[in-house]
């Protein structure tokens, strides 16, 4: 089955091109392709952002298969599933469910099962390298979380040195800082000193980058703060 075969659905369009939903009425498709893909086509991209559309297409396309490759278990339904990467296109598998900001997930559950899929995203040498943003975890429709949006990931190899290990706290600071958002009570004291004690460069781009960031992000973008260039139309 190709993708002609499929109705698609516009989600969003913004500067690293168009986002599509594509559904199939068979429940089982004869490829290899999910019944259920979103399309991001980076042609559609200004040209004067078509290029870094296209690297954050293809960063993400390799982590994608990275994590295929190394934790195949949990790829298509906790993490999304790249079903093609060609002429500027991505395909992936969608993953349905509630971004984090709308679903307000407040069960010490599933937390704990947040937590569990980023140790085992590290343990796999992966990094996430974009959790601050809400709307990159998911609560799937049978309550579980899934993390979406790898356009900033990152795959090492089995030899992790300290710039893997700053990412990693990183993004398990970020979860943290969701976790306090939404459940408070249930921080441990571990937890609480991870997010009492940022790292060098966090605070360093909190008093630098950051503001150039944000201006760029809402002035030319034209983002909301719980928004990125993700699959989950949020207007």
């Amino acid at each position: 089955m190709a993708q002609g075969d499929r109705s698609w659905t516009h989600l969003k369009s913004d500067l690293f091109g168009r986002v599509e939903q594509g559904h199939s009425t068979e429940a089982e498709p004869s490829d290899t392709w999910p019944v259920d893909v979103v399309r991001r086509d980076t042609r559609r991209a200004p040209w004067w952002t078509r290029g870094l559309a296209i690297y954050l297409a293809s960063r993400e396309a390799r982590t994608l298969r990275a994590m295929e490759e190394r934790m195949p278990d949990l790829v298509g339904h906790s993490f999304p599933r790249v079903c093609s990467w060609k002429k500027g296109v991505l395909v992936r598998s969608w993953i349905a469910g509630q971004p984090m900001q709308v679903a307000k997930p407040m069960d010490a559950v599933y937390h704990h099962q947040l937590l569990c899929l980023l140790a085992r995203l590290h343990r796999n040498g992966i990094a996430h390298n974009d959790l601050a943003k809400e709307p990159n975890f998911l609560v799937r429709e049978d309550g579980k979380p899934a993390i979406i949006d790898l356009q900033l990931g990152r795959a090492f190899g089995w030899h992790r040195g300290a710039y893997f290990r700053l990412l990693a706290r990183e993004d398990l600071r970020h979860l943290l800082k969701h976790k306090r958002t939404y459940l408070p009570q249930k921080l441990t004291p571990r937890e609480k000193d991870i997010l009492s004690k940022p790292s060098f460069p966090a605070r360093l781009w909190r008093r630098t980058g950051k503001r150039v960031y944000m201006w760029i992000t809402r002035s030319v973008f034209g983002w909301s703060d719980r928004e990125g260039a993700g699959d989950r139309n949020l207007d």
